[in-house]
């Protein structure tokens, strides 16, 4: 796993996030992390412009999704425009693979169900996907849309419908769509959005205080990288 931000620790002598910060932030915290969800995740199949990249983010921080799995292009480095991403990133779990295989086996040991963004014959309209267990949902490269092998591995193929003209939506776009008609489905059905387990919150907490922290850089020990 590779975080969307840098992970620090806690420096000998150092006061706390929990002395540092005030009331109202650590209530924002709380409110952010009540409204958090490991069980819709979205995959990022092969994207190759930067603002697309920054773009998925930004929405998936914005509407409680926590993690991002991004597969990777071998063409172009993964690499989101920080301008849009405005620092986003650093609240969100990203997961990095070289291929979908890799990235399909690990959802799938999770107990994810993979459903893959695509205009095929007998795709299933956005509008009739449950989402009352884990799903992942997938989103390829601009040009080309997914691989062969995310299709022939996926567990399901939906299309967002249009009743325009308009055919077809950038990633982005699309992504931002398809996000929040899945947390609205939640909310409508399940009654709520977030779902962290006890030890999740205890995690996150504790990383989004310290990433709260606008002198964490200098207060605290070197950010962590991760693998």
């Amino acid at each position: 796993m590779s975080g969307g931000g840098p992970r620090y620790e806690l420096r000998a002598g150092s006061p706390t996030p929990d002395e540092l910060l005030l009331a109202p932030r650590k209530e924002r915290i709380e409110q952010v992390l009540s409204q958090r969800t490991r069980n819709l995740v979205v995959v990022l199949d092969r994207l190759e412009d930067s603002f697309n990249m920054a773009a998925v983010l930004r929405t998936c921080e914005a509407m409680g999704v926590q993690e991002v799995h991004v597969v990777r292009n071998r063409e172009v480095p993964w690499a989101p425009n920080a301008k849009v991403t405005q620092g986003c990133d650093k609240w969100l779990d990203l997961f990095r693979y070289e291929d979908f295989a890799t990235c399909h086996a690990a959802l799938k040991a999770r107990g994810f169900s993979v459903q893959v963004s695509a205009i095929r014959d007998g795709a299933t309209s956005l509008f009739e996907l449950s989402f009352a267990s884990k799903v992942a949902l997938v989103f390829g490269n601009e040009r080309f849309g997914v691989s062969d092998e995310v299709l022939s591995l996926a567990d399901g193929v939906f299309w967002l419908p249009m009743l325009g003209f308009t055919q077809s939506l950038n990633i982005s776009a699309a992504a931002s769509a398809c996000i929040t008609r899945a947390v609205a489905w939640r909310l409508e059905h399940l009654g709520r959005h977030g779902d962290l387990s006890e030890g999740e919150l205890v995690e996150l907490r504790d990383r989004f205080k310290l990433l709260s922290v606008k002198q964490r850089g200098r207060l605290y020990r070197a950010p962590v990288k991760s693998g």
